[in-house]
């Protein structure tokens, strides 16, 4: 067989071997009316979920340019009679919302920055150094994913008024939101269980050659778990970026809320049409960020085993 025909052959072998493995055997693949109406199928399926999921945003993009009669005349329509495009603008200067957007910015930087820390240096203890006590830790962790944060809510706030053998309070600052943020046992596990299948025979071959933990941990830990930070990073970002609660307990001064707390105290007296449309400034940052990782956000969860 000449190169070429080795060539041309194995996208198809790989091609029947993936359909192999799907519901409709080689031979349905090969019917024409099965195959067009199995892509026909997932044509349609992929079609309603776009727009499904993309409604909201149409519906948010329409009421932040609307006037509030027309908006409470027809709510339902996606067309706005007129369209007044400098709501934006304007909401933007008479809600203040860059000063918000840059408090929801430093809050979320640090909390990823915690998160990711300790996600990273936890899942690595449990997972590559594996003290005698790690069992206990893995099972305390997996006990608080049982537990609704609402209940711990009372407890994790008299902690923040007065840190445990320190003595002084970290309320209405911006450590009492970064802090708490680290303290997610389902990233840590997460970590853990991308690291379990790091081979420890590369552990061993670095301690062989005398490297540390921490050396193991720099420079083949992590330039090996790209994947799975990325995937911690997107967690630990939209979390922090949506949250409203426990900001709203910790920050109680105007000036250091973030966008999430502030929107709903600046709605009892403004125009509607501006309260969307700060909405819809708030909702652009991390639909940005994901249609820009979402390559890497994949291939992490594929690592992780997410996908089921």
């Amino acid at each position: 067989m000449s190169a070429l025909a080795r060539t041309t052959s194995r996208p198809r072998r790989r091609t029947e071997a993936a359909a192999g493995r799907g519901i409709l055997s080689p031979f349905d693949w090969h019917r024409p009316r099965t195959a067009t109406g199995w892509r026909l199928m997932h044509l349609v399926l992929f079609a309603g979920l776009v727009g499904f999921g993309a409604i909201p945003l149409v519906w948010m993009l329409r009421a932040s340019i609307s006037e509030p009669i027309d908006l409470v005349n027809r709510p339902l329509s996606l067309i706005p009679q007129p369209a007044v495009w400098e709501n934006i603008s304007t909401a933007w200067s008479v809600l203040d919302i860059g000063h918000y957007l840059a408090n929801t910015v430093i809050l979320v930087l640090g909390s990823w920055v915690v998160q990711l820390l300790v996600s990273a240096t936890a899942g690595f203890a449990l997972s590559v150094i594996r003290p005698w006590y790690g069992r206990y830790v893995y099972g305390a962790f997996l006990l608080t994913l049982f537990v609704p944060g609402t209940v711990t809510l009372i407890a994790l706030y008299l902690t923040v008024l007065d840190l445990p053998l320190l003595g002084f309070g970290i309320a209405d600052t911006p450590w009492a939101v970064w802090l708490p943020a680290g303290a997610n046992a389902f990233t840590i596990l997460l970590v853990k269980q991308f690291f379990d299948e790091i081979p420890r025979e590369l552990f061993e071959a670095a301690q062989v050659d005398g490297a540390g933990w921490f050396t193991i941990f720099w420079r083949i830990v992590l330039p090996m778990s790209k994947p799975i930070l990325a995937v911690v990073s997107l967690l630990s970002i939209m979390t922090a970026w949506k949250e409203f609660l426990w900001p709203l307990i910790v920050l109680t001064d105007p000036e250091s809320q973030p966008l999430a707390v502030a929107l709903p105290r600046l709605a009892q007296a403004t125009n509607p049409a501006y309260l969307i449309s700060g909405l819809l400034i708030a909702s652009i940052p991390p639909i940005l960020l994901f249609l820009v990782f979402q390559r890497s956000i994949v291939r992490g969860i594929g690592f992780t085993g997410l996908k089921g």
